[in-house]
């Protein structure tokens, strides 16, 4: 393998062909990197630097190296992925001759139900970032749009904070998201959210904007564009005023819209579309946790549960 920031490393032209090629984002194009930056770490110290002299025996080796150090069993299949994904490349690119990773099989992820609010819950920090907003302070009044708008269209944090202000439409109430790989989406939003999203245009945004602000629809105190992590301060702050809730953040919000549309009678199609979920198994997750409500509540209520 080739050292480090060499123009002839491989995995350098991997990541140009994630972003180049597939159309990945920074973030994941960084993730892939640290994965493989790893696992070249580890086989230098077992004395390879080629990679044409990488085996089964050594990929199976450093994901053993990593269980032992407690890594999570969600990691590990990260990096099994990864490096996967770049020795596929390498084989097909000539890179190599064959992979070494084609009988490679890393622990399967522990699957979890995500934490969901119930609608009432929901209803309780909307109303506290409400009566927050009622002093029409700039920050405010954006806290409850953004919160208002994530519940309504299930977005993720990274979408809505790359909103700019021509993405909503408010004749058509829906706004135009730029999801993973690139992927456009248009999502539906509701009059609460609408209400919400205009009080902090008419009377928030001005406080706060900037020469440099440019079109970005969400603003943070100093007239730059929000970034995800003051999202999340801001949902989980407001959580902490709903007694008993789980202290959800922007992704939680996600997660209960998609789970209220199912309960709802929303099809299955429509929350995968809205979502810019790529494959429908990804969605139907939310079936589980729909069912478990339902057996939750059954086992409450029934008589004879």
């Amino acid at each position: 393998m080739a050292a480090p920031g060499e123009p002839a490393d491989p995995v350098v032209a991997f990541a140009r062909h994630l972003g180049a090629e597939r159309g990945m984002s920074e973030h994941t194009q960084r993730a892939y990197l640290g994965d493989l930056r790893h696992l070249q770490s580890f086989a230098r110290d077992r004395g390879i630097t080629d990679l044409s002299d990488l085996r089964l025996s050594d990929l199976r080796s450093w994901l053993a190296a990593q269980s032992e150090h407690g890594a999570a069993r969600s990691t590990l299949a990260r990096r099994s992925a990864s490096a996967r994904a770049f020795l596929r490349w390498a084989t097909r690119t000539g890179v190599l001759e064959t992979d070494p990773s084609l009988r490679l099989v890393a622990p399967r992820r522990v699957k979890s139900l995500p934490g969901v609010l119930r609608q009432d819950e929901i209803s309780a920090v909307l109303e506290v970032a409400a009566v927050a907003a009622d002093d029409q302070d700039a920050i405010h009044l954006r806290d409850l749009a953004m919160l208002e708008l994530l519940y309504a269209t299930g977005i993720r944090v990274g979408e809505l904070v790359g909103l700019d202000i021509d993405d909503v439409f408010f004749d058509s109430n829906l706004v135009r998201v730029m999801g993973k790989g690139s992927r456009e989406r248009t999502v539906p939003f509701g009059r609460p959210a609408a209400t919400a999203l205009q009080g902090w245009l008419q009377l928030g945004r001005g406080q706060v904007v900037t020469a440099g602000s440019g079109p970005a629809l969400f603003l943070g105190r100093r007239g730059g564009r929000v970034d995800p992590r003051q999202v999340r301060s801001a949902v989980h702050g407001l959580m902490h005023h709903v007694p008993d809730a789980p202290d959800v953040g922007p992704h939680g919000l996600r997660h209960s819209a998609a789970t209220h549309l199912l309960e709802g009678g929303a099809d299955l199609r429509t929350v995968q579309e809205m979502l810019g979920h790529a494959s429908l198994a990804t969605t139907q997750i939310y079936t589980h946790v729909s069912a478990e409500r339902l057996r939750n509540s059954y086992q409450q209520a029934h008589p004879r549960a």
